[in-house]
């Protein structure tokens, strides 16, 4: 299927690894010229991106700039995906809402929400002028609260409600704004040593690998398993493509079959 996309322009955040490195990848491989910011470069994401911004989009700041700096290589952005979010592990504290400081509230909401507001006010002129896309993953922690580092799902249902706003204004304008909901995700995220997914091992006292083994069934994955970045990356692309014109407004969750209601 030609999704009609040649010759685009995108700018994807947090683009160094997991499902915004999917993401490059996948676009670059429809023929779009994909700049790719995150705070970290990685050798994987120079080899497929047009270019890379170093920039930490939890910060006014950083985000501003690296739009500006988009732009300027692109002369213009057809496609914004803000995959940015999660935060550091190591500064989560998985406790009770007790437990947990402002400082944990406000980083978490920077990176998750801020950042993402701040990005998408930044691009929106040259997304309206070209009639684009917007693509935002949240996460299926919007619906699930309970569970994550107090801040995050309560970040990721405000950006839920973010894109629906947006989509509201802008679409009659001929902007499509959509999210992306995840649920796990075989990313370093769940499978490296230091992010959530050994946290929350060692919380459940649990070898990681045993963890992640039990995981599908914890969750009770009706797939049988988690998804991968790559799965994510062909609904983003999907969404961003001529042949998901009359896709506005919607939510898409992607998580093997967590969330049980209609």
């Amino acid at each position: 299927m030609d999704l009609g996309l040649n010759g685009k322009t995108a700018l994807v955040t947090g683009a160094s690894r997991g499902i915004g490195l999917a993401v490059t990848e996948a676009l670059a491989d429809e023929g779009v010229r994909v700049v790719g910011v995150a705070r970290t470069i990685t050798p994987e994401l120079e080899k497929v991106a047009a270019k890379t911004i170093s920039a930490d989009l939890s910060t006014s700041e950083g985000a501003l700039a690296a739009v500006e700096a988009a732009l300027a290589e692109l002369g213009g952005i057809d496609i914004l995906v803000n995959n940015v979010g999660g935060g550091d592990a190591d500064k989560f504290n998985l406790g009770n809402f007790l437990d947990i400081s402002d400082d944990q509230w406000r980083k978490l909401f920077d990176l998750n929400l801020f950042g993402v507001v701040t990005t998408t006010r930044a691009a929106l002129p040259s997304l309206i002028e070209r009639r684009g896309a917007i693509i935002t993953v949240s996460s299926i922690n919007s619906r699930l609260p309970a569970a994550g580092p107090s801040g995050y799902s309560e970040a990721k249902a405000a950006l839920s409600a973010f894109g629906k706003r947006l989509s509201e204004q802008y679409g009659p304008q001929g902007v499509r704004v959509n999210t992306v909901s995840p649920g796990p995700v075989g990313t370093d995220i769940w499978r490296g040593p230091e992010h959530i997914g050994a946290m929350l091992a060692a919380a459940n006292g649990l070898p990681q690998e045993q963890f992640l083994a039990a995981l599908p069934g914890q969750f009770n994955i009706a797939a049988g398993r988690i998804a991968e970045a790559t799965e994510v990356a062909a609904l983003i692309t999907f969404l961003a493509s001529e042949r998901a014109t009359i896709i506005n407004g919607a939510d898409y969750v992607i998580d093997g079959g967590i969330i049980k209601t209609v």
